[in-house]
Order: C-alpha cells, then sequence, then structure tokens
C-alpha cells in the first residue's frame, strides 16, 4: 500500500533549511546505500552528498557509504524493505535505473510503494545524436524516416535491451506520433562510447544516451546531437544543443539522482530528510559537485518526488507493456 502523502517543510534556503525546527533529531551519524560497487553512479551519490551533510552540519558525524551491489540495485532495495523499516538514519542512492527495473518487475515481489522516496537533486539528461554528415538535420528528419520506415533506422545505447537508454528512444518516438514502437532497431552495446563509435563509423544511424557521454564527440566534429530530452535548453556548453520540445516533441528523459528512505519512518524524520535535500541542492557546495561532474539542474522533494517517481514507474511500465517487453 502506498504510505500516506506527508505535508512538508521545505526549505528556501541554506541558512533557513539548516535552521528549521522538527521534533525530529537525526542520528549523529548516517548511512547510506550505494546499490553497487565503488566508482559508480550511485557511489558518487552517496559519496558526494553523505561529504556536503557533514560539511554543512546536517550530520554532526560523518555518513558512511555501504556498497550493497546486486540486482541492479534489487539486494538493497529488498534489504531497505525487509531488514530496515523505520529507519530514518538510513538513505539509499536511487536513479532512473531504479523506477525502470521497479517498473519492469525486475525486483521480484517488490513495488515503488515499499520505500518513502525523499528527493532529487541532478541529473544527467538524455540525448539523441547523429553522425555529423548525417542526413538528418534534425529531430523531425528522423522521426519522419521511422514512420516511413521503422527499422531504416538503427539505434544504440550502452544500456541493455528495455533499458533506460533503449526507453529513450521509445518515449521520444511515441511523443512524435510513431505507433510501430516494436519495430525500431535497438543494439545494446557495452557503453556509451561504444555505441558512439559504431554511430561515427556508419554501422548504425542513432545513438541514445546521457549528455555527458557526447560532449567531446560533438566537439571534436563527430557527432551531431539532433535532441535533448530536457524541458529547456541546457547551461554552459550545452546551450547549442536543441531540445526535442523545442521541436515539437514532448519527450523530457531524465537520469536522476536521488534518494529513498526505508518505510515507516516517522513524518518528522521524513519531512527532516525532505527539507536537508533541499538544503543541500541549494548550496554552493553541491552546485560546485554537480558542475564538476557533469549534472545539470533537477530537484524535486518529498510530496512532489513522490508523485514524480509513481508517475515514471507507470509510464515506464507502460511503455514496456506496450512493446513486449513486460506482460
Amino acid at each position: 500500500m502506498q504510505r500516506p502523502i506527508r505535508k512538508l517543510m521545505l526549505a528556501t534556503s541554506i541558512v533557513f533549511a539548516a535552521s528549521q525546527s522538527f521534533a525530529f533529531e537525526p542520528e549523529r551519524t548516517a548511512e547510506c546505500i550505494a546499490p553497487a560497487n565503488p566508482g559508480g553512479g550511485w557511489d558518487f551519490t552517496c559519496r558526494s552528498v553523505g561529504k556536503v551533510l557533514t560539511n554543512l552540519a546536517y550530520i554532526e558525524g560523518n555518513v558512511q557509504t555501504v556498497n550493497m551491489p546486486g540486482a541492479g540495485g534489487g539486494v538493497a532495495f529488498a534489504h531497505a524493505v525487509s531488514k530496515r523499516e523505520g529507519d530514518s538514519s538510513l538513505i539509499v542512492a536511487a536513479s532512473t535505473a531504479t523506477t525502470t527495473r521497479l517498473a519492469q518487475g525486475q525486483f521480484a515481489g517488490l513495488n515503488a510503494d515499499q520505500v518513502s522516496w525523499v528527493g532529487a537533486l541532478g541529473a544527467d539528461y538524455g540525448v539523441i545524436a547523429v553522425a555529423a554528415d548525417a542526413p538528418y538535420k534534425n529531430l523531425n528528419d528522423l522521426v519522419e524516416a521511422i514512420k516511413e520506415d521503422p527499422q531504416s533506422v538503427k539505434f544504440g545505447g550502452g544500456s541493455a535491451l528495455g533499458g533506460w537508454d533503449h526507453l529513450k528512444v521509445l518515449i521520444t518516438a511515441k511523443a512524435a506520433g510513431v505507433t510501430e514502437l516494436p519495430k525500431i532497431k535497438y543494439l545494446a552495446y557495452s557503453g556509451g562510447a561504444e555505441a558512439i563509435t559504431q554511430v561515427v563509423g556508419g554501422h548504425i544511424q542513432g545513438f541514445t544516451g546521457d549528455v555527458s557521454e557526447v560532449l567531446g564527440f560533438v566537439e571534436s566534429g563527430d557527432l551531431r546531437v539532433i535532441a535533448v530530452l530536457s524541458e529547456e535548453r541546457l547551461p554552459g556548453e550545452f546551450a547549442g544543443m536543441p531540445t526535442a520540445v523545442e521541436q515539437g516533441v514532448d519527450s523530457i528523459a531524465p537520469n536522476w539522482r536521488g534518494f529513498y528512505l526505508p518505510a515507516g519512518v516517522s513524518d518528522d524524520a521524513y519531512n527532516w530528510w525532505t527539507g536537508t535535500i533541499d538544503g543541500v541542492y541549494q548550496s554552493d557546495e553541491w552546485k560546485q559537485i554537480m558542475k564538476q561532474n557533469g549534472l545539470m539542474p533537477f530537484h524535486k522533494s518529498g510530496e512532489e518526488f513522490e508523485a514524480f517517481v509513481q508517475q515514471q514507474v507507470k509510464d515506464i511500465r507502460d511503455l514496456s507493456v506496450e512493446i513486449g517487453l513486460v506482460k
């Protein structure tokens, strides 16, 4: 059963966030589970946010990162559900990969309602790109080619069939009015760089991945981004890349970074964590970490984030059923 929506106390500045008064008093130390081995995105989320929590004195002691790999995040999710209910000193790193696997039933017997979704504080937005000399000058050119013959355009990405990179193409195609989604060709590679190499070499026509993967290839003149899957143009060196939205295709696909808590924590504890995540996101220290690591602005917390996660799970499940990945 989905836990009741809570009324949240949201911070409007770092000073206000640090001075909020809750009946809940955080433990001197906290634990952050990274559901993978050291070095990946979830590990980065735990370690970098944990450092900010300590530096800004949200947590008096330290925040210990515990790596718990297995089942694409499923081992950590099951651990939080079955063994840590009500533990308000634990947060677990999550991302769009988490909601994708939940939507596709990859965490056997578990669902998104069994934890408390706290917030997200940054994202790596999806992109669709082609070789610099490709005949597709914009997203609509590519869409028209797919509509004419869904198998004429082969896409490649760094996730498995049915993974987030694959779904970005399908989300975009569906938003553009393509009806034969299962016929769209997608090839899974060991990483984004390998997929881009295949595009540049002319072996496949389209790359689907994250904006952080393409900048070097764009600057070298090998790759051309025809759609960033964000609400509006991204800042800085990405500002010249057009969005799908501005081309009339309502496709938005952020690979967000955030956290959930075990179910059963008190309202005061949940509100403390959401207010704290707000404060971290607004801090100069976190903004610098985002810049250094290629994260783009994306922030939702509390009730808004809970609703976002539930909708994302539903949308991904519906799409996965439509293309035959899930029954």
